[in-house]
């Protein structure tokens, strides 16, 4: 499985009034994690929509083991876990500097034609991309 990681400061805006990041933020940490993926492969969510293309989420879950907190350097690492037909799915993990598990998410995404809106197979360029995997 291709996996690709990259490291994020917690910043101030990100946390409660415990200092711990707020849940709705991990699913940005995904979110990055997915962009940066997909750009450590040749690809990017901008050239695609230019091209067309949408690549929305479907589904997503996490699971919280440890809390990160304000200032923390986190790794996220992104993992894809299946490619088929018009969906794509990944695996998250977050670690925090001292390499403890904090968060581990899921998430599927559709490739969507944009003039439709309708589910559509990936692009040929898209699919080469991705069968270097």
């Amino acid at each position: 499985m291709k996996e690709h990681q990259f490291e994020v400061r917690v910043r101030y805006a990100e946390t409660d009034q415990m200092g711990v990041v707020y849940h709705g933020n991990y699913a940005q940490y995904f979110e990055m994690g997915r962009v940066e993926w997909l750009r450590n492969m040749g690809l990017s969510y901008k050239w695609m929509e230019e091209n067309g293309v949408m690549l929305p989420v479907v589904s997503l879950s996490m699971d919280y083991k440890k809390p990160a907190r304000y200032d923390d350097v986190l790794t996220v690492k992104t993992i894809l876990k299946s490619q088929t037909s018009v969906k794509i799915e990944f695996d998250y993990e977050i670690y925090n500097d001292k390499l403890e598990l904090l968060t581990t998410g899921y998430s599927m995404l559709v490739f969507v034609n944009m003039k439709t809106g309708k589910p559509m197979l990936p692009p040929d360029y898209i699919i080469e991309k991705l069968g270097n995997l």
